[in-house]
Protein backbone atom coordinates (compact mmCIF):
# COMPACT_ATOMS: atom_id res chain seq x y z
CA UNK A 1 0.00 0.00 0.00
CA UNK A 2 1.17 3.47 -0.84
CA UNK A 3 1.69 6.35 1.37
CA UNK A 4 -1.31 8.89 1.63
CA UNK A 5 -2.10 11.83 3.38
CA UNK A 6 -4.70 11.54 5.47
CA UNK A 7 -7.37 14.27 6.87
CA UNK A 8 -10.60 14.35 9.08
CA UNK A 9 -13.09 17.20 9.34
CA UNK A 10 -15.70 18.07 11.06
CA UNK A 11 -17.55 19.83 8.60
CA UNK A 12 -19.14 19.34 5.12
CA UNK A 13 -17.80 22.37 3.12
CA UNK A 14 -14.34 21.77 4.83
CA UNK A 15 -14.62 18.03 3.38
CA UNK A 16 -15.15 19.04 0.35
CA UNK A 17 -12.27 21.83 0.16
CA UNK A 18 -9.75 19.67 1.36
CA UNK A 19 -10.75 17.01 -1.48
CA UNK A 20 -9.95 19.77 -3.84
CA UNK A 21 -9.36 18.66 -7.89
CA UNK A 22 -7.05 16.32 -7.14
CA UNK A 23 -7.65 12.81 -9.23
CA UNK A 24 -6.04 10.91 -6.71
CA UNK A 25 -8.01 11.86 -3.84
CA UNK A 26 -10.81 9.77 -1.91
CA UNK A 27 -13.58 10.20 0.09
CA UNK A 28 -13.65 7.03 3.22
CA UNK A 29 -16.29 6.35 5.31
CA UNK A 30 -16.81 2.31 6.48
CA UNK A 31 -13.71 1.40 4.12
CA UNK A 32 -15.25 -1.85 2.76
CA UNK A 33 -14.36 -1.43 -0.50
CA UNK A 34 -11.74 1.16 -0.67
CA UNK A 35 -9.42 -0.17 1.72
CA UNK A 36 -9.39 -3.90 0.15
CA UNK A 37 -8.40 -1.73 -3.28
CA UNK A 38 -5.81 0.04 -1.79
CA UNK A 39 -4.37 -3.25 -0.14
CA UNK A 40 -4.39 -4.64 -3.84
CA UNK A 41 -2.78 -1.68 -5.76
CA UNK A 42 -6.18 -1.49 -7.73
CA UNK A 43 -6.65 2.12 -6.33
CA UNK A 44 -3.66 4.33 -4.92
CA UNK A 45 -4.71 7.53 -3.34
CA UNK A 46 -2.63 9.86 -2.35
CA UNK A 47 -5.30 11.38 -0.02
CA UNK A 48 -8.07 10.33 1.73
CA UNK A 49 -10.74 12.59 3.14
CA UNK A 50 -12.49 10.54 6.25
CA UNK A 51 -16.11 11.78 6.26
CA UNK A 52 -17.30 9.91 9.53
CA UNK A 53 -17.35 12.69 11.58
CA UNK A 54 -20.10 14.41 9.49
CA UNK A 55 -23.19 14.96 10.77
CA UNK A 56 -24.77 12.49 7.61
CA UNK A 57 -26.13 9.64 9.65
CA UNK A 58 -29.92 10.80 10.08
CA UNK A 59 -32.73 8.73 8.63
CA UNK A 60 -35.96 11.16 8.31
CA UNK A 61 -39.38 11.41 6.78
CA UNK A 62 -40.83 14.86 6.15
CA UNK A 63 -43.42 15.28 3.45
CA UNK A 64 -43.86 12.20 1.89
CA UNK A 65 -39.76 11.80 1.24
CA UNK A 66 -37.77 9.44 3.48
CA UNK A 67 -34.09 10.82 3.75
CA UNK A 68 -31.18 8.87 4.71
CA UNK A 69 -27.79 9.86 5.16
CA UNK A 70 -25.25 8.88 3.23
CA UNK A 71 -23.22 7.87 6.55
CA UNK A 72 -26.43 5.73 8.06
CA UNK A 73 -24.95 2.18 8.03
CA UNK A 74 -26.38 -0.74 5.69
CA UNK A 75 -27.58 -2.59 8.92
CA UNK A 76 -29.33 0.50 10.85
CA UNK A 77 -30.71 1.26 7.66
CA UNK A 78 -32.12 -2.40 6.73
CA UNK A 79 -33.50 -2.44 10.42
CA UNK A 80 -35.26 0.98 10.68
CA UNK A 81 -38.99 1.04 11.47
CA UNK A 82 -39.83 3.69 9.07
CA UNK A 83 -37.89 1.81 5.96
CA UNK A 84 -39.40 -1.31 7.22
CA UNK A 85 -42.73 0.04 6.97
CA UNK A 86 -42.59 2.34 4.00
CA UNK A 87 -40.16 0.80 1.75
CA UNK A 88 -39.43 -3.14 2.54
CA UNK A 89 -38.09 -3.46 -0.56
CA UNK A 90 -35.27 -1.55 0.39
CA UNK A 91 -34.62 -3.70 3.65
CA UNK A 92 -34.53 -7.18 2.17
CA UNK A 93 -31.93 -5.60 -0.81
CA UNK A 94 -29.72 -4.41 2.38
CA UNK A 95 -30.35 -7.70 4.11
CA UNK A 96 -29.36 -9.75 1.23
CA UNK A 97 -25.71 -7.25 0.87
CA UNK A 98 -22.28 -9.14 2.08
CA UNK A 99 -22.12 -10.22 5.42
CA UNK A 100 -23.59 -8.63 8.81
CA UNK A 101 -20.22 -7.55 9.74
CA UNK A 102 -19.52 -5.91 6.38
CA UNK A 103 -22.96 -4.48 6.66
CA UNK A 104 -22.41 -3.10 10.43
CA UNK A 105 -19.59 -0.91 8.53
CA UNK A 106 -20.63 -0.15 5.35
CA UNK A 107 -22.39 3.00 4.57
CA UNK A 108 -25.40 4.11 2.11
CA UNK A 109 -22.97 6.14 0.28
CA UNK A 110 -20.34 3.88 0.22
CA UNK A 111 -22.71 0.96 -1.21
CA UNK A 112 -23.77 3.37 -4.16
CA UNK A 113 -19.90 4.24 -5.12
CA UNK A 114 -18.40 0.28 -4.73
CA UNK A 115 -16.40 -0.89 -7.44
CA UNK A 116 -16.86 -3.94 -9.75
CA UNK A 117 -16.01 -7.25 -8.22
CA UNK A 118 -14.71 -8.25 -11.75
CA UNK A 119 -11.81 -10.24 -11.72
CA UNK A 120 -9.43 -8.67 -13.89
CA UNK A 121 -10.08 -4.93 -12.50
CA UNK A 122 -8.69 -6.77 -9.40
CA UNK A 123 -5.85 -8.83 -10.88
CA UNK A 124 -3.15 -5.80 -11.66
CA UNK A 125 -1.36 -8.48 -13.46
CA UNK A 126 -3.93 -8.63 -15.98
CA UNK A 127 -5.29 -5.72 -18.70
CA UNK A 128 -8.45 -3.63 -17.46
CA UNK A 129 -9.52 -0.50 -19.06
CA UNK A 130 -11.49 0.46 -16.01
CA UNK A 131 -8.46 0.05 -13.80
CA UNK A 132 -5.88 1.20 -16.69
CA UNK A 133 -7.81 2.79 -19.53
CA UNK A 134 -6.43 1.68 -22.70
CA UNK A 135 -4.79 -1.73 -21.53
CA UNK A 136 -7.65 -3.48 -23.01
CA UNK A 137 -10.15 -5.97 -21.33
CA UNK A 138 -9.77 -8.87 -20.27
CA UNK A 139 -13.06 -10.26 -19.25
CA UNK A 140 -13.97 -10.27 -23.14
CA UNK A 141 -12.28 -13.53 -23.85
CA UNK A 142 -10.99 -14.84 -20.70
CA UNK A 143 -13.57 -16.14 -17.70
CA UNK A 144 -16.52 -14.06 -18.34
CA UNK A 145 -18.75 -16.45 -16.07
CA UNK A 146 -20.14 -13.03 -13.67
CA UNK A 147 -20.26 -10.22 -16.21
CA UNK A 148 -23.07 -8.30 -17.78
CA UNK A 149 -25.73 -9.36 -20.58
CA UNK A 150 -27.01 -5.99 -20.95
CA UNK A 151 -25.33 -2.29 -21.49
CA UNK A 152 -21.69 -3.73 -21.99
CA UNK A 153 -19.28 -2.05 -24.32
CA UNK A 154 -16.26 -3.34 -26.35
CA UNK A 155 -13.69 -1.86 -23.37
CA UNK A 156 -15.41 -3.51 -20.68
CA UNK A 157 -18.21 -6.19 -19.29
CA UNK A 158 -18.13 -5.73 -15.58
CA UNK A 159 -21.05 -5.46 -13.77
CA UNK A 160 -22.06 -3.39 -10.67
CA UNK A 161 -22.00 -5.23 -7.32
CA UNK A 162 -24.64 -3.38 -4.68
CA UNK A 163 -27.99 -5.00 -4.18
CA UNK A 164 -29.16 -2.10 -2.46
CA UNK A 165 -28.97 0.51 -5.40
CA UNK A 166 -31.03 -2.46 -7.15
CA UNK A 167 -33.22 -1.68 -4.74
CA UNK A 168 -33.02 2.41 -4.98
CA UNK A 169 -33.49 2.46 -8.60
CA UNK A 170 -36.37 0.76 -8.87
CA UNK A 171 -38.07 3.10 -5.95
CA UNK A 172 -37.27 6.15 -8.03
CA UNK A 173 -34.50 7.48 -5.39
CA UNK A 174 -32.98 10.83 -5.56
CA UNK A 175 -29.59 11.18 -4.71
CA UNK A 176 -28.27 14.50 -3.44
CA UNK A 177 -25.04 15.61 -4.00
CA UNK A 178 -22.69 18.54 -2.61
CA UNK A 179 -19.42 19.75 -4.19
CA UNK A 180 -17.36 22.69 -5.10
CA UNK A 181 -20.04 23.95 -7.37
CA UNK A 182 -22.56 24.18 -4.74
CA UNK A 183 -25.78 21.01 -4.13
CA UNK A 184 -27.37 19.49 -6.84
CA UNK A 185 -29.81 16.31 -6.93
CA UNK A 186 -29.49 13.68 -9.03
CA UNK A 187 -32.09 10.60 -10.43
CA UNK A 188 -30.66 7.52 -9.30
CA UNK A 189 -30.86 5.61 -12.26
CA UNK A 190 -28.83 8.48 -13.60
CA UNK A 191 -26.18 8.25 -11.12
CA UNK A 192 -24.16 5.63 -12.63
CA UNK A 193 -22.60 4.96 -16.24
CA UNK A 194 -22.48 2.48 -18.61
CA UNK A 195 -18.81 1.71 -19.51
CA UNK A 196 -19.07 2.74 -23.59
CA UNK A 197 -15.49 4.63 -23.97
CA UNK A 198 -15.19 5.38 -20.44
CA UNK A 199 -15.46 2.50 -18.18
CA UNK A 200 -12.98 3.96 -15.35
CA UNK A 201 -16.12 6.52 -14.99
CA UNK A 202 -18.96 4.61 -12.45
CA UNK A 203 -20.96 7.28 -12.13
CA UNK A 204 -21.39 10.80 -13.04
CA UNK A 205 -20.55 12.62 -9.93
CA UNK A 206 -17.66 15.41 -10.60
CA UNK A 207 -14.54 15.69 -9.19
CA UNK A 208 -15.09 16.29 -5.21
CA UNK A 209 -18.23 15.55 -4.98
CA UNK A 210 -20.04 14.39 -1.77
CA UNK A 211 -22.99 12.16 -1.70
CA UNK A 212 -25.01 13.75 1.28
CA UNK A 213 -28.10 11.59 1.57
CA UNK A 214 -30.18 10.11 -0.58
CA UNK A 215 -34.21 10.75 -0.79
CA UNK A 216 -37.20 7.97 -1.11
CA UNK A 217 -40.55 9.45 -1.92
CA UNK A 218 -43.22 7.41 -0.36
CA UNK A 219 -45.11 5.22 -2.99
CA UNK A 220 -47.77 2.37 -2.53
CA UNK A 221 -45.01 -0.74 -2.79
CA UNK A 222 -45.64 -1.41 1.31
CA UNK A 223 -46.96 -5.08 1.10
CA UNK A 224 -45.73 -6.88 -2.50
CA UNK A 225 -42.19 -6.47 -2.64
CA UNK A 226 -39.73 -9.08 -3.07
CA UNK A 227 -35.97 -9.22 -3.25
CA UNK A 228 -34.35 -12.09 -5.00
CA UNK A 229 -30.60 -12.68 -4.93
CA UNK A 230 -29.15 -15.59 -6.79
CA UNK A 231 -25.56 -16.64 -5.60
CA UNK A 232 -22.86 -19.59 -5.64
CA UNK A 233 -23.57 -19.58 -1.53
CA UNK A 234 -26.17 -18.11 0.54
CA UNK A 235 -23.91 -17.12 3.44
CA UNK A 236 -22.07 -14.06 2.03
CA UNK A 237 -21.75 -13.63 -2.20
CA UNK A 238 -22.29 -11.04 -4.64
CA UNK A 239 -25.72 -11.61 -6.91
CA UNK A 240 -25.09 -13.92 -10.27
CA UNK A 241 -28.35 -12.10 -11.06
CA UNK A 242 -30.82 -10.31 -8.73
CA UNK A 243 -34.14 -8.86 -8.91
CA UNK A 244 -35.94 -6.61 -7.40
CA UNK A 245 -39.74 -6.70 -7.58
CA UNK A 246 -42.80 -4.37 -6.46
CA UNK A 247 -46.21 -4.49 -7.27
CA UNK A 248 -48.92 -2.59 -6.23
CA UNK A 249 -52.10 -5.19 -6.16
CA UNK A 250 -55.85 -4.02 -6.77
CA UNK A 251 -58.38 -6.96 -6.85
CA UNK A 252 -55.40 -9.12 -8.27
CA UNK A 253 -54.76 -6.34 -10.83
CA UNK A 254 -51.69 -4.66 -10.50
CA UNK A 255 -52.16 -1.10 -10.54
CA UNK A 256 -48.11 -0.09 -11.05
CA UNK A 257 -45.38 -2.47 -10.72
CA UNK A 258 -41.44 -1.63 -10.18
CA UNK A 259 -38.88 -3.76 -11.63
CA UNK A 260 -34.93 -3.79 -11.62
CA UNK A 261 -31.72 -5.98 -11.66
CA UNK A 262 -28.67 -6.52 -10.54
CA UNK A 263 -25.52 -9.05 -11.42
CA UNK A 264 -26.39 -8.22 -15.47
CA UNK A 265 -25.05 -4.83 -15.83
CA UNK A 266 -22.39 -2.18 -14.95
CA UNK A 267 -24.35 -0.24 -13.59
CA UNK A 268 -28.40 -1.03 -11.52
CA UNK A 269 -30.44 -1.98 -14.53
CA UNK A 270 -34.14 -0.93 -14.40
CA UNK A 271 -36.67 -2.77 -16.40
CA UNK A 272 -39.56 -0.23 -17.33
CA UNK A 273 -40.68 -1.95 -20.41
CA UNK A 274 -41.33 -4.88 -18.11
CA UNK A 275 -43.14 -2.99 -15.92
CA UNK A 276 -45.66 -1.17 -18.20
CA UNK A 277 -46.56 -4.64 -19.80
CA UNK A 278 -47.07 -5.29 -15.98
CA UNK A 279 -49.67 -2.48 -15.30
CA UNK A 280 -53.44 -3.12 -16.03
CA UNK A 281 -52.68 -6.80 -16.03
CA UNK A 282 -53.88 -10.40 -13.70
CA UNK A 283 -50.91 -11.19 -11.10
CA UNK A 284 -50.61 -14.28 -12.77
CA UNK A 285 -47.82 -16.58 -13.71
CA UNK A 286 -48.71 -15.89 -17.15
CA UNK A 287 -48.23 -12.12 -17.03
CA UNK A 288 -45.05 -12.60 -15.47
CA UNK A 289 -43.39 -14.83 -17.89
CA UNK A 290 -44.60 -11.84 -20.54
CA UNK A 291 -42.93 -9.16 -18.36
CA UNK A 292 -39.54 -11.54 -18.21
CA UNK A 293 -39.68 -11.62 -21.82
CA UNK A 294 -40.02 -8.25 -22.58
CA UNK A 295 -37.11 -7.44 -19.84
CA UNK A 296 -35.27 -9.65 -21.74
CA UNK A 297 -34.66 -8.07 -24.95
CA UNK A 298 -31.60 -7.43 -26.17
CA UNK A 299 -29.91 -8.95 -23.72
CA UNK A 300 -26.46 -10.81 -25.01
CA UNK A 301 -23.73 -13.42 -23.37
CA UNK A 302 -20.56 -13.89 -23.47
CA UNK A 303 -18.93 -17.60 -23.61
CA UNK A 304 -19.09 -18.72 -19.65
CA UNK A 305 -22.15 -16.47 -18.88
CA UNK A 306 -24.56 -18.02 -21.42
CA UNK A 307 -26.43 -19.12 -17.98
CA UNK A 308 -27.78 -15.99 -17.29
CA UNK A 309 -30.58 -16.24 -20.45
CA UNK A 310 -32.03 -18.44 -18.74
CA UNK A 311 -31.36 -17.63 -15.08
CA UNK A 312 -32.51 -14.06 -15.54
CA UNK A 313 -35.89 -14.39 -16.57
CA UNK A 314 -36.88 -17.43 -14.24
CA UNK A 315 -35.08 -15.08 -11.57
CA UNK A 316 -37.65 -12.19 -12.77
CA UNK A 317 -40.92 -15.06 -12.50
CA UNK A 318 -40.02 -15.87 -9.05
CA UNK A 319 -39.64 -12.65 -8.11
CA UNK A 320 -42.91 -11.50 -9.00
CA UNK A 321 -44.44 -14.55 -7.78
CA UNK A 322 -42.99 -13.73 -4.52
CA UNK A 323 -43.98 -10.50 -4.38
CA UNK A 324 -47.47 -11.51 -5.36
CA UNK A 325 -47.84 -14.65 -3.31
CA UNK A 326 -48.52 -16.18 -6.40
CA UNK A 327 -48.25 -20.14 -5.95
Amino acid sequence: MNQFQYVRPTKQKAAIDAFGREADTQFIAGGTNLLDLMKRGVMNPTKLVDINRLPLDRIDRDKGTLLIGALALNSTVAEHPQVRQLHPLLGQALSAGASAQLRNMATVGGNMLQRTRCYYFYDTAMPCNKREPGSGCGALEGYNRMHAIFGFSDKCIAVHPSDMSVALVALDATVLVSGPKGDRRIPFGGLHRLPGDTPQRDTNLEPGELITAVSIPDNPFTKNVHYLKVRERASYAFALVSVAAALHIENNVIRDARLAMGGVAHKPWRLTEAEKSLIGKLATEATFRQAADVAMQGARAFKHNAYKLKMAPNSIIQALKQAAAVA
